[in-house]
Protein backbone atom coordinates (compact mmCIF):
# COMPACT_ATOMS: atom_id res chain seq x y z
CA UNK A 1 0.00 0.00 0.00
CA UNK A 2 1.39 3.34 -0.84
CA UNK A 3 2.05 5.73 2.00
CA UNK A 4 -0.72 8.23 2.78
CA UNK A 5 0.47 12.00 2.05
CA UNK A 6 1.21 14.27 5.03
CA UNK A 7 2.82 10.74 6.91
CA UNK A 8 6.00 9.54 7.55
CA UNK A 9 7.42 12.81 9.61
CA UNK A 10 11.11 12.88 10.41
CA UNK A 11 11.28 14.88 13.53
CA UNK A 12 11.57 13.79 16.64
CA UNK A 13 8.83 15.84 18.37
CA UNK A 14 10.31 16.00 21.44
CA UNK A 15 7.65 15.86 24.32
CA UNK A 16 10.36 16.23 27.26
CA UNK A 17 11.22 19.71 26.42
CA UNK A 18 7.17 21.16 25.89
CA UNK A 19 7.11 20.31 29.89
CA UNK A 20 10.41 21.82 30.82
CA UNK A 21 10.41 25.77 29.92
CA UNK A 22 14.50 26.04 30.52
CA UNK A 23 15.08 23.33 27.87
CA UNK A 24 12.54 25.52 25.73
CA UNK A 25 14.70 28.51 26.29
CA UNK A 26 18.14 26.52 25.60
CA UNK A 27 16.62 24.70 22.36
CA UNK A 28 15.62 28.57 21.22
CA UNK A 29 18.97 29.95 21.95
CA UNK A 30 20.54 26.87 20.26
CA UNK A 31 22.51 27.84 16.99
CA UNK A 32 21.36 25.51 15.00
CA UNK A 33 17.68 25.49 15.67
CA UNK A 34 15.72 26.71 12.52
CA UNK A 35 12.29 28.74 11.70
CA UNK A 36 9.87 27.23 9.18
CA UNK A 37 9.26 29.57 6.24
CA UNK A 38 6.20 30.71 5.41
CA UNK A 39 3.75 33.16 3.56
CA UNK A 40 0.18 33.19 4.59
CA UNK A 41 0.37 29.98 5.86
CA UNK A 42 1.74 28.51 2.83
CA UNK A 43 5.67 26.58 2.94
CA UNK A 44 8.24 27.50 0.32
CA UNK A 45 9.74 24.77 -1.49
CA UNK A 46 12.67 24.11 -3.14
CA UNK A 47 13.13 22.46 -6.01
CA UNK A 48 14.08 19.36 -4.82
CA UNK A 49 10.70 19.16 -2.90
CA UNK A 50 12.36 19.91 0.47
CA UNK A 51 10.86 22.74 3.07
CA UNK A 52 12.99 26.37 3.39
CA UNK A 53 14.06 27.15 6.88
CA UNK A 54 15.57 30.46 8.42
CA UNK A 55 17.12 31.99 11.67
CA UNK A 56 14.70 32.55 14.17
CA UNK A 57 16.04 35.97 14.43
CA UNK A 58 14.07 36.05 10.87
CA UNK A 59 10.63 36.65 12.58
CA UNK A 60 8.46 39.92 13.96
CA UNK A 61 9.28 40.74 17.29
CA UNK A 62 5.56 39.88 18.11
CA UNK A 63 6.01 36.33 17.14
CA UNK A 64 5.81 33.72 19.30
CA UNK A 65 7.01 30.41 18.67
CA UNK A 66 5.80 26.56 18.48
CA UNK A 67 8.83 23.98 18.70
CA UNK A 68 8.03 21.44 15.89
CA UNK A 69 10.57 19.03 17.18
CA UNK A 70 14.35 18.05 16.76
CA UNK A 71 16.09 17.06 13.23
CA UNK A 72 18.99 15.16 14.31
CA UNK A 73 18.47 17.04 17.71
CA UNK A 74 18.93 20.41 15.94
CA UNK A 75 15.65 22.61 17.16
CA UNK A 76 12.81 23.02 14.10
CA UNK A 77 10.23 26.23 15.07
CA UNK A 78 7.46 27.85 13.55
CA UNK A 79 5.75 31.22 14.33
CA UNK A 80 2.94 32.27 16.08
CA UNK A 81 1.58 35.88 15.00
CA UNK A 82 -0.07 37.18 17.96
CA UNK A 83 -3.87 38.44 16.27
CA UNK A 84 -3.01 36.53 12.92
CA UNK A 85 -6.06 35.85 11.34
CA UNK A 86 -6.68 32.17 10.55
CA UNK A 87 -6.59 31.24 7.22
CA UNK A 88 -9.18 30.70 4.38
CA UNK A 89 -11.39 27.11 3.96
CA UNK A 90 -9.87 26.92 0.66
CA UNK A 91 -6.47 25.62 -0.80
CA UNK A 92 -4.82 28.21 -3.21
CA UNK A 93 -3.80 27.41 -6.66
CA UNK A 94 -0.19 27.50 -5.57
CA UNK A 95 -0.69 25.45 -2.85
CA UNK A 96 -2.18 22.79 -4.64
CA UNK A 97 1.28 22.68 -6.76
CA UNK A 98 3.81 23.09 -3.72
CA UNK A 99 1.83 19.84 -1.91
CA UNK A 100 2.40 18.01 -5.22
CA UNK A 101 6.39 19.16 -5.15
CA UNK A 102 7.06 18.06 -1.38
CA UNK A 103 8.57 15.01 -0.32
CA UNK A 104 6.73 12.99 1.94
CA UNK A 105 8.51 13.48 4.90
CA UNK A 106 8.18 17.24 4.55
CA UNK A 107 4.75 17.34 3.84
CA UNK A 108 4.62 15.42 7.35
CA UNK A 109 6.27 18.46 8.71
CA UNK A 110 4.34 21.14 7.13
CA UNK A 111 0.85 19.49 8.03
CA UNK A 112 1.88 19.71 11.98
CA UNK A 113 3.47 23.15 11.59
CA UNK A 114 -0.34 24.20 9.50
CA UNK A 115 -2.19 22.84 11.76
CA UNK A 116 -0.97 23.79 15.16
CA UNK A 117 -0.53 27.92 13.47
CA UNK A 118 -4.10 27.41 12.68
CA UNK A 119 -5.65 26.57 15.69
CA UNK A 120 -3.50 29.12 17.76
CA UNK A 121 -5.41 31.95 15.13
CA UNK A 122 -8.76 30.08 15.60
CA UNK A 123 -8.22 29.98 19.57
CA UNK A 124 -7.17 33.06 21.52
CA UNK A 125 -10.17 32.92 23.78
CA UNK A 126 -10.98 30.07 26.68
CA UNK A 127 -13.85 28.11 25.78
CA UNK A 128 -15.10 27.93 29.38
CA UNK A 129 -14.48 32.23 30.48
CA UNK A 130 -13.72 33.82 27.42
CA UNK A 131 -10.46 35.19 28.78
CA UNK A 132 -7.69 35.64 26.68
CA UNK A 133 -5.58 32.78 26.90
CA UNK A 134 -1.60 32.47 26.57
CA UNK A 135 0.54 30.27 24.74
CA UNK A 136 2.31 27.44 26.52
CA UNK A 137 4.17 24.02 26.27
CA UNK A 138 6.64 24.87 23.74
CA UNK A 139 3.33 26.11 21.51
CA UNK A 140 1.51 22.93 22.03
CA UNK A 141 -1.46 24.11 24.28
CA UNK A 142 -2.88 27.67 25.38
CA UNK A 143 -3.93 28.25 29.10
CA UNK A 144 -6.72 30.67 30.08
CA UNK A 145 -5.39 33.66 32.25
CA UNK A 146 -8.43 33.97 33.52
CA UNK A 147 -9.76 30.49 34.98
CA UNK A 148 -6.79 28.57 34.12
CA UNK A 149 -7.75 26.21 31.79
CA UNK A 150 -5.60 24.64 29.77
CA UNK A 151 -6.69 24.06 25.90
CA UNK A 152 -4.73 21.54 23.77
CA UNK A 153 -5.00 21.23 19.65
CA UNK A 154 -7.95 19.41 18.90
CA UNK A 155 -7.76 17.08 15.86
CA UNK A 156 -11.82 16.30 14.09
CA UNK A 157 -12.16 12.51 12.83
CA UNK A 158 -13.26 12.05 9.27
CA UNK A 159 -14.76 8.72 7.83
CA UNK A 160 -12.98 8.24 3.83
CA UNK A 161 -14.53 5.59 2.33
CA UNK A 162 -15.55 3.24 -0.70
CA UNK A 163 -18.28 1.40 -1.13
CA UNK A 164 -17.97 -1.27 -3.62
CA UNK A 165 -20.83 -3.96 -5.36
CA UNK A 166 -19.84 -6.30 -7.83
CA UNK A 167 -16.18 -5.76 -8.86
CA UNK A 168 -17.03 -1.87 -8.54
CA UNK A 169 -16.59 1.09 -6.21
CA UNK A 170 -18.93 4.17 -5.51
CA UNK A 171 -17.42 7.39 -6.40
CA UNK A 172 -18.76 10.88 -5.38
CA UNK A 173 -17.92 14.31 -7.08
CA UNK A 174 -18.82 18.09 -5.57
CA UNK A 175 -19.44 20.60 -7.53
CA UNK A 176 -16.51 22.94 -6.38
CA UNK A 177 -13.71 19.99 -7.34
CA UNK A 178 -11.99 19.89 -11.15
CA UNK A 179 -14.03 19.09 -13.74
CA UNK A 180 -13.96 15.37 -14.24
CA UNK A 181 -12.96 14.81 -10.55
CA UNK A 182 -14.59 12.39 -8.90
CA UNK A 183 -13.13 10.56 -5.20
CA UNK A 184 -14.47 8.38 -1.90
CA UNK A 185 -17.25 9.91 0.15
CA UNK A 186 -16.33 11.39 3.19
CA UNK A 187 -17.78 12.73 6.49
CA UNK A 188 -17.63 13.77 10.63
CA UNK A 189 -17.87 10.39 12.66
CA UNK A 190 -20.60 12.17 15.00
CA UNK A 191 -20.56 12.42 19.07
CA UNK A 192 -21.49 8.47 20.25
CA UNK A 193 -20.27 7.05 16.89
CA UNK A 194 -17.93 4.34 15.97
CA UNK A 195 -15.70 4.41 12.53
CA UNK A 196 -18.06 1.59 11.38
CA UNK A 197 -21.47 3.24 12.29
CA UNK A 198 -19.76 6.53 10.69
CA UNK A 199 -19.06 5.07 7.27
CA UNK A 200 -22.33 3.21 7.21
CA UNK A 201 -24.43 6.36 7.93
CA UNK A 202 -22.37 8.93 5.93
CA UNK A 203 -22.99 6.38 2.31
CA UNK A 204 -26.57 5.97 3.55
CA UNK A 205 -26.89 9.71 3.89
CA UNK A 206 -24.69 10.63 0.50
CA UNK A 207 -25.80 7.61 -1.83
CA UNK A 208 -28.92 5.69 -0.46
CA UNK A 209 -27.07 2.84 -0.32
CA UNK A 210 -26.92 0.48 2.51
CA UNK A 211 -23.40 -1.63 3.76
CA UNK A 212 -22.04 -4.08 5.72
CA UNK A 213 -18.70 -5.49 6.69
CA UNK A 214 -16.95 -2.61 7.08
CA UNK A 215 -12.88 -2.88 6.89
CA UNK A 216 -9.92 0.21 7.77
CA UNK A 217 -7.57 0.69 5.51
CA UNK A 218 -5.27 3.74 6.38
CA UNK A 219 -5.29 6.70 8.31
CA UNK A 220 -4.03 10.78 7.02
CA UNK A 221 -3.84 13.90 8.76
CA UNK A 222 -5.01 16.52 6.73
CA UNK A 223 -4.04 20.02 7.92
CA UNK A 224 -7.00 22.02 6.39
CA UNK A 225 -7.70 23.01 8.99
CA UNK A 226 -7.02 19.49 11.13
CA UNK A 227 -8.64 16.35 10.60
CA UNK A 228 -7.65 12.82 10.57
CA UNK A 229 -8.44 10.96 7.84
CA UNK A 230 -10.25 7.13 8.07
CA UNK A 231 -10.05 5.39 5.04
CA UNK A 232 -12.31 2.19 4.69
CA UNK A 233 -14.11 -0.06 2.27
CA UNK A 234 -17.47 -1.29 2.60
CA UNK A 235 -20.00 -3.98 0.73
CA UNK A 236 -22.89 -2.71 -0.83
CA UNK A 237 -25.90 -4.60 -0.36
CA UNK A 238 -26.96 -3.11 -3.86
CA UNK A 239 -26.04 -0.40 -6.55
CA UNK A 240 -28.93 1.82 -7.17
CA UNK A 241 -28.34 5.40 -5.73
CA UNK A 242 -30.42 7.78 -4.25
CA UNK A 243 -28.28 10.82 -4.05
CA UNK A 244 -28.13 13.57 -1.31
CA UNK A 245 -27.78 17.01 -4.01
CA UNK A 246 -26.77 19.10 -1.03
CA UNK A 247 -23.78 16.66 -0.50
CA UNK A 248 -23.50 15.02 -4.01
CA UNK A 249 -22.99 16.42 -7.85
CA UNK A 250 -22.84 12.92 -9.28
CA UNK A 251 -21.58 9.19 -8.32
CA UNK A 252 -20.52 6.46 -10.70
CA UNK A 253 -19.56 3.17 -9.85
CA UNK A 254 -16.22 2.14 -11.69
CA UNK A 255 -13.77 -0.58 -12.13
CA UNK A 256 -10.69 -1.61 -10.96
CA UNK A 257 -8.96 -1.59 -14.55
CA UNK A 258 -10.86 2.04 -14.70
CA UNK A 259 -9.63 3.08 -11.08
CA UNK A 260 -6.17 2.06 -12.19
CA UNK A 261 -6.11 3.99 -15.57
CA UNK A 262 -7.00 6.82 -13.93
CA UNK A 263 -4.41 6.55 -11.18
CA UNK A 264 -2.05 6.14 -13.53
CA UNK A 265 -2.96 9.09 -15.60
CA UNK A 266 -4.44 7.37 -18.36
CA UNK A 267 -7.92 7.68 -20.60
CA UNK A 268 -10.68 6.88 -18.18
CA UNK A 269 -14.10 7.84 -16.83
CA UNK A 270 -12.99 10.26 -13.94
CA UNK A 271 -10.22 12.40 -12.56
CA UNK A 272 -8.64 10.56 -9.64
CA UNK A 273 -7.64 12.53 -6.53
CA UNK A 274 -4.20 13.88 -5.97
CA UNK A 275 -1.18 11.88 -4.81
CA UNK A 276 -1.37 13.68 -1.56
CA UNK A 277 -4.91 12.94 -0.75
CA UNK A 278 -5.68 9.77 1.53
CA UNK A 279 -8.07 9.22 -1.46
CA UNK A 280 -5.58 7.93 -3.98
CA UNK A 281 -4.57 5.97 -1.49
CA UNK A 282 -7.46 4.17 -0.55
CA UNK A 283 -8.52 3.70 -4.81
CA UNK A 284 -4.79 2.28 -4.93
CA UNK A 285 -5.25 -0.08 -2.53
CA UNK A 286 -8.96 -0.97 -3.53
CA UNK A 287 -7.48 -1.39 -7.10
CA UNK A 288 -5.28 -3.99 -6.01
CA UNK A 289 -8.03 -6.00 -4.15
CA UNK A 290 -8.31 -5.01 -0.66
Amino acid sequence: MPAPGFTGGLLDRADHLRHDADAFASAMGNWQARLLKLHDFEPEVSEDGRLAWTMLTEAPDEAEFVLLGLDNGRPRFAAVMPGQAAPPPFRSPNLFALLDQLQPGEAATFAAARSLIDWHARHPFCARCGVKTAIFRAGWGRKCDGCGTEHFPRVDPVVIMIAEHDGRALLGRQPSWPRGRYSALAGFLEPGESIEEAVTREISEEAGIKVTNVRYIASQPWPFPSQLMIACVATAADDTLTLDTNELEDAIWVTRDEVRAALAGEEAPFLAPPPYAIAHTLLATWAEGA
